[in-house]
């Protein structure tokens, strides 16, 4: 009798460790939800624009910080709105960890924006975000270096036209390399739970 209940004890010893070395070799450690760029990471393209307030702004002003940046313009009716109004849930999930994250945004349409109109435009979502146009002598080689396709769609008058253009939020790392991106409607809590993986 002695034997049979410490050979079930054994087995049973020997199960529970199985399944802690099964747990070990193949569980997968927390993995990020957006889209990896491949190994080695690109630095991101360093740029200077004006702010609203007249000062210039380069994007390496934010390192030890990530970034999330952003290409729209102030008249778009949809994606624009939308993204931005996701990107303020992304600070309110992070909570506390939101002031180690600066969210920018771009114009893609310097016929329209300057950087105080994007600069309101984007303070409509959250305070901390900064918004920023320039010439499109300027903008263009921004937009090139971030793959930011751009088509101007005419429309009845000069000024009413809408711009299809790409929707893809960018993450930068603290050391100013592009990390990850984000397609149009990415949950909220995804690009978060990626940052505070960033964070830790």
């Amino acid at each position: 009798m002695d034997r049979k209940i410490t050979r079930v004890g054994v087995a049973s010893l020997l199960v529970i460790v199985a399944a802690i070395a099964l747990n070990i070799l193949f569980v997968k450690p927390a993995s990020f939800r957006g889209t990896a760029y491949a190994d080695p990471v690109p630095s991101a393209f360093e740029f200077t624009l004006t702010s609203s307030e007249g000062s210039p702004f380069q994007l390496s002003d934010n390192r030890g910080k990530i970034t999330l940046l952003f290409f729209g313009y102030t008249y778009c009716p949809d994606i624009c709105p939308t993204t931005l109004a996701e990107l303020k849930l992304v600070m309110e999930l992070l909570k506390s960890d939101a002031d180690e994250v600066q969210v920018v945004f771009i114009s893609v349409d310097p016929g329209r924006d300057t950087s105080e109109k994007v600069q309101k435009y984007v303070e409509r979502f959250n305070p901390t975000f900064i918004g920023l146009s320039g010439t499109e002598e300027e903008l263009a080689p921004i937009w090139n270096s971030y793959g930011v396709f751009r088509e101007v769609v005419e429309g009845t008058s000069e000024t009413n036209y809408i711009i299809n253009h790409t929707a893809r939020v960018i993450l930068i790392d603290k050391a100013g390399n592009m990390r990850l991106s984000y397609g149009f409607q990415t949950p909220p809590e995804d690009i978060a739970h990626d940052i505070k993986l960033l964070l830790k």
